[in-house]
């Protein structure tokens, strides 16, 4: 491919060695994304989807699939479907977050309204749930709207949890269990499952995903306060949102007095004023509550890395390796 491994970065690399699969997932996208009756459909979805997001999800659809020896074509169908479903999630996420902005760009909320943002979304789950039929898998079905049912749940948790200074790390991993990690674990579940892989690769490829996903979303959460505007993301934002991520729930579970009252009254009660961010990352800092979010992303990559080699050996293999570092590459 003539890629030169030190200077491409992973997700860069398996796009490349999965480029006709990927450009075979983007035209059915595009297909399934149009509306006769309801313009407004390709234009939401095309704002989103056409962002220059890594298409990281479908990816690992397409790679389980083929690292399993798949020769078949519904991966192409299974790619789509987890794209379609991560889209409609971000932008029922922009509704429920107020954001205004995604990957540099404003959102679909903000240039259209709420109610467009919501009712594409729902239409983009719809669409999804015609994909995934295409692949004529019961199993597959059952994977891919469990997923969905799991991320919609772990979103409701997250707004009774989010702000509640009781919530501890294991409420917070299955918050991230569902709304991230689910995916993550069925986009590459079915792939081995459409393959017709051992229940053993079948296993090792879900536990890939789940502990990928889950040490993405710590690594997002951690961000928030160690990142910079190269991340996409604004400092604090979590913070702004009364998001009780990682790094604060560790900070809540060593703070004395004062400072619980500090968590109380920006947290609970969202009585935010000047400085509390600073004060916020400061505490944060003084409890090591930063290092030891960054040590868990790193153990959950780790993990992922780990479950691989019940795996063929092979490129595609090494890539989803690879892959696992990437994700917390920016905290080592």
């Amino acid at each position: 491919m003539g890629l030169d491994k030190a200077a491409v970065k992973p997700h860069e690399r398996l796009a490349a060695a999965l480029a006709p699969e990927l450009k075979a997932v983007n035209a059915l996208i595009r297909e399934r994304m149009s509306s006769e009756h309801a313009p407004r459909i390709p234009e939401v979805t095309a704002h989103l989807i056409e962002a220059g997001g890594k298409r990281l999800r479908p990816m690992l659809t397409l790679a389980a699939a083929k690292a399993c020896g798949y020769d078949g074509p519904y991966h192409i169908h299974l790619a789509a479907t987890v794209e379609f479903i991560h889209t409609a999630t971000l932008l029922h996420d922009d509704v429920v977050d107020e954001s205004a902005q995604r990957r540099g760009r404003p959102t679909a909320n903000l240039l259209w309204d709420n109610k467009s943002s919501v009712l594409v979304g729902d239409y983009l789950f719809a669409r999804s749930f015609q994909l995934m039929t295409d692949a004529d898998n019961m199993r597959v079905l059952r994977i891919l709207s469990n997923a969905s049912a799991t991320i919609a749940e772990g979103e409701v948790l997250q707004l009774t949890a989010a702000q509640d200074l009781k919530t501890d790390e294991a409420i917070y991993i299955q918050v991230v269990r569902g709304k991230t990690a689910a995916l993550f674990a069925a986009a590459t579940e079915v792939g081995g499952v459409l393959a017709g892989a051992d229940e053993t690769v079948v296993k090792a490829l879900f536990d890939y995903g789940d502990a990928l996903g889950i040490s993405f979303q710590i690594v997002d959460d951690l961000l928030d306060y160690w990142g910079s505007e190269q991340t996409g993301k604004n400092i604090g934002d979590d913070f702004r949102e009364r998001k009780l991520t990682l790094p604060l729930i560790k900070a809540v579970a060593k703070a004395d007095a004062e400072e619980r009252a500090f968590w109380v009254k920006t947290i609970e009660k969202g009585k935010q004023d000047e400085g509390d961010l600073e004060h916020a990352i400061a505490l944060l800092n003084k409890h090591d509550a930063l290092e030891e979010t960054r040590v868990i992303a790193l153990e959950w990559a780790d993990k992922a890395k780990e479950v691989l080699s019940a795996l063929p050996e092979g490129e595609i293999v090494e890539m989803l390796s690879d892959i696992a570092d990437y994700v917390v590459a920016r905290l080592r």
